[in-house]
């Protein structure tokens, strides 16, 4: 119970970071331990060497001597970067490290161990093979008469773009094949007008009236044609009857 009460303790920290801004300009490998041990820093454990040290005001080389948890600066990049290491010694040439604590710009965090790193990235890439699966089932298709098949997003937006093959045209119908002119003709027959303009800006005459004028200019046709046939019976009858010719016997 008390492993995993640790567990989850250090789960939580993996998440926050401490910071206390007046801190900030002031900081340098000389200080930068006291700027750790502050009351409000979560990740410092008053329990170790280090807190016996400062209230007996000794120097920190006096933790080589002791046993038990301490903290020491393990790496400094100044001024911007500070590594502080959390440890168990044994003795004078012996520590196991606990935790190791980076501190930039004064912001500090919680190094993540070997395992917490190796947990995130493969449920990171888990998550992202679940994902693609969840995506490549919604594309899935089934139907009982056809089976299995894709269908994508992309095929869609692609046989938009595509121009589409022109359709076979279909047989034409009769409207088709008959001109306009032959079909207004047949109307104009069925439904005789009344009026009619004979030139554009004329007044409309009735049709009666256009069948009187043009029936005498038939007749006098007529007459022109009667008259060449009389002229043609004249001259057949003026002319002597036909000659005989003699038999030969």
């Amino acid at each position: 119970a008390a492993a995993a009460a640790a567990a989850d303790n250090r789960d939580s920290l993996l998440g926050i970071s401490w910071v206390d801004s007046a801190w900030i300009p002031i900081l340098n490998p000389g200080n930068v331990l006291d700027y750790f041990s502050e009351r409000s820093n979560p990740f410092y454990d008053r329990t170790c060497n280090n807190e016996v040290v400062k209230m007996q005001r000794l120097s920190l080389d006096h933790l080589h001597n002791m046993t038990g948890l301490e903290y020491i600066l393990l790496h400094a990049q100044e001024p911007i970067l500070y590594i502080i290491r959390k440890q168990h010694r044994h003795s004078p040439t012996q520590a196991t490290p606990l935790a190791d604590y980076y501190i930039i710009a004064g912001v500090v965090y919680q190094a993540p161990d070997l395992g917490s790193v190796l947990n995130s990235r493969m449920l990171t890439a888990i998550h992202a093979v679940q994902s693609a699966f969840d995506e490549a089932m919604s594309y899935c298709r089934y139907h009982p008469s056809k089976g299995y098949w894709w269908h994508f997003k992309d095929q869609e937006e692609r046989d938009k773009v595509k121009p589409k093959s022109k359709k076979k045209e279909e047989p034409s119908s009769i409207f088709q094949r008959q001109r306009v002119d032959m079909l207004l003709l047949d109307i104009r027959q069925k439904f005789q007008p009344k009026y009619i303009q004979p030139k554009s800006g004329d007044k409309p005459v009735p049709v009666e009236q256009v069948k009187k004028e043009s029936e005498p200019a038939t007749e006098t046709i007529k007459h022109e044609e009667k008259e060449p046939t009389k002229n043609s019976q004249q001259s057949s009858t003026t002319k002597g009857p036909p000659e005989k010719r003699m038999r030969l016997q």
